[in-house]
């Protein structure tokens, strides 16, 4: 099985690459038409770059709905974080206009640090500097009627618990920007892919939950705390309703 596994992984890489190569040429054309327009022309070529590769490597995704879901909406996006393979799940969930807080150091990656930097709003956490300039630019891409995408767990979850404790970067975000939240739960993330190893990989269903938004409307600072715990509690219940394979 460890060699079947292996060989599997090693097919999945290819296909990765293979499917990475064909897009960039793309990319490289929508770069020249400016943050905007520009990305929002590549985050559609990664949202078909990974319907691709989750088809050529045997996993099938399906997004559920428990609440109507208006893709015409802007939301501040929030979701568990467990997987390297949640990043594909984000551009083959979000068929809307989104823009994802993502860690810089993703953008050092020969050829995919391309495409990741001309998509994904980057922040170094260990700078001060830094984060409070990712922070700027995601508060003009709301203003711009884009919505935003961030893990709150800031990286991945290796506690046995449905989540870590949250940052309160996206609930500030929210209330200073008057935008609701919108919960996703990633489900089957660990199981496809543990984080200990990209070469855990298997093929099988993926499914991303998207739960009733939470308005803001109305929230001050003072409010940043009570909405992170509303947000995490409502998520926390809902990992453990499904059943998350992490949670022990």
């Amino acid at each position: 099985m460890r060699i079947l596994r292996f060989i599997y992984c090693l097919y999945a890489l290819v296909m990765f690459v293979a499917c990475m190569l064909l897009v960039i040429p793309l990319v490289v054309v929508a770069s020249f038409f400016g943050k905007l327009r520009g990305g929002n022309f590549i985050y559609r070529l990664c949202s078909y770059w990974a319907r691709a590769w989750f088809f050529l490597i045997g996993i099938r995704h399906r997004n559920f709905y428990e609440h109507p879901h208006d893709k015409n909406k802007q939301y501040i996006f929030v979701a568990n974080h467990i997987s390297y393979l949640d990043a594909p799940v984000i551009v083959r969930a979000l068929q809307q206009r989104v823009r994802v807080l993502g860690k810089v150091e993703m953008s050092k990656v020969p050829l995919f640090g391309f495409i990741y930097r001309n998509t994904v709003v980057t922040v170094d956490r260990s700078s001060a500097a830094h984060r409070a300039n990712s922070v700027r630019i995601l508060k003009s891409v709301i203003k711009k009627g884009i919505s935003i995408f961030i893990f709150p767990e800031g990286t991945f979850n290796e506690t046995g618990k449905p989540l870590k404790e949250l940052y309160d970067g996206a609930f500030r975000i929210a209330i200073e920007t008057q935008t609701p939240i919108k919960p996703l739960l990633f489900l089957d993330t660990w199981r496809r892919m543990h984080y200990r190893s990209i070469f855990s990989l298997t093929p099988g269903r993926s499914r991303t939950i998207f739960l009733k938004e939470i308005p803001v409307t109305g929230l001050t600072g003072k409010d940043v705390e009570s909405l992170k715990q509303q947000v995490a509690a409502a998520m926390e219940q809902k990992l453990r309703e499904y059943k998350a394979g992490w949670v022990s």
